[in-house]
């Protein structure tokens, strides 16, 4: 794949998730601008055909569990193998559930706390190591607005959307010293596969429609340049205006 730019050029981001839907576009845009890729997933066919898109001189596609400590590890040191550093994580591997703290089965909860909440606290465990020690770094939290608002009878994914948005915060704290910044990014709806069966309008949204994953990944890119170089703890939000207040209220 040909850069178009070089806003990243001689980073490495890993990316989990990264197979398909906005980890994918993250990965894309990232290798526009000049940056090397490890795409870590459970989906192994979907990553070894992205990474044949971008280049094999770009990319390279780690089989990754975010459950899993030692498959971080992994793939901390394949991508270190590969490219010979870090210097961007997106956690963006996640799942949705259904259902409020009734309906909701107990193992629907367990394991959506479980992939998008306790993933991303393994994925900083594994990479902060190796950026405090190159004195630098950028770690992007993909939460969503059901991280900053109440979603009616999404208990499990909002507790944990939630999460990522605190332990993005108190982490931005923990490793600023070091060089190492940590910020959350809060899509609210974008055309996924994930998303692609809720049924769910657009009315709540000012702008009237759902996002391209593209225009998350354009601020995904600004996270992992040096352009955010003094952006640590903070709450990004890209969501139409969403979140910006009751939208669906009538004139008076």
């Amino acid at each position: 794949m040909v850069s178009h730019g070089d806003r990243v050029t001689g980073k490495v981001a890993l990316i989990s998730g990264g197979a398909r839907g906005m980890g994918a576009a993250h990965a894309r845009r990232l290798a526009e601008e000049g940056g090397s890729v490890v795409v870590g997933d459970l989906l192994d066919e979907e990553g070894a055909a992205l990474v044949a898109e971008l280049g094999e001189d770009r990319a390279a596609y780690v089989h990754l569990d975010v459950t899993d400590l030692r498959s971080w590890d992994a793939a901390v040191a394949a991508a270190h193998e590969r490219f010979g550093r870090i210097d961007v994580l997106v956690s963006n591997a996640g799942i949705f559930t259904r259902g409020n703290v009734v309906d909701a089965t107990v193992d629907d909860w367990m394991r959506t706390i479980e992939v998008d909440l306790t993933g991303v606290f393994l994925g900083m465990k594994a990479v902060v190591p190796t950026m405090r020690a190159q004195g630098s770094g950028s770690i992007i939290n993909i939460s969503s607005i059901a991280g900053l608002v109440g979603f009616k009878n999404r208990a499990a994914y909002a507790a944990a959307k939630w999460g990522v948005h605190g332990l993005t915060k108190t982490s931005a704290l923990d490793f600023g010293p070091d060089g190492v910044r940590v910020n959350s990014v809060h899509p609210g709806s974008v055309r996924t596969a994930m998303t692609a069966d809720l049924k769910r309008g657009l009315g709540q949204v000012p702008l009237g429609r759902d996002a391209d994953p593209r225009e998350v990944s354009d601020l995904v890119l600004f996270l992992a340049s040096d352009e955010s170089a003094f952006c640590n703890g903070g709450s990004f939000v890209v969501d139409g205006g969403e979140t910006a207040g009751n939208a669906l209220r009538e004139d008076a």
